[in-house]
């Protein structure tokens, strides 16, 4: 499995803007596509966005399109979610997430290596 690591999240007014990073622990990280979630309190975590392996593929929440961009540095082994015109509805702890192959899923079974999480709090 590989490690990662979230950061970028904190407080942000609404309408602001977050980037969320995930670095992975290994160079074999390039291999699989990456995903984010997030989870609310009191709900069930839901798919944010991923992107396969090469970057070629990439797929969104439909509540959220146009309000984010995933992109991945396979170099730097590290995920990207820029989060743009953010709402208090959007406050969650943010997962990254590394598949089990390299096609981009939308489904959190198809993911088996999870980061501890960012919080993402954003104030209206």
């Amino acid at each position: 499995q590989v490690q990662l690591v979230e950061s970028g999240g904190g407080l942000v007014q609404a309408g602001g803007s977050l980037r969320l990073s995930c670095a992975a622990s290994t160079r074999t990280s390039n291999m699989y596509a990456m995903g984010w979630f997030r989870q609310a309190p009191g709900l069930e975590r839901e798919f944010v966005a991923t992107i396969s392996s090469h970057g070629g593929t990439i797929y969104y929440a439909d509540a959220l399109k146009g309000r984010l961009t995933i992109s991945r540095d396979n170099a730097q082994n590290t995920v990207y979610l820029l989060m743009n015109s953010l709402k208090p509805e959007d406050t969650a702890v943010y997962y990254c997430a590394a598949g089990r192959s390299p096609w981009a899923s939308t489904k959190a079974d198809n993911y088996d290596s999870w980061g501890q999480g960012t919080q993402v709090t954003v104030s209206s």
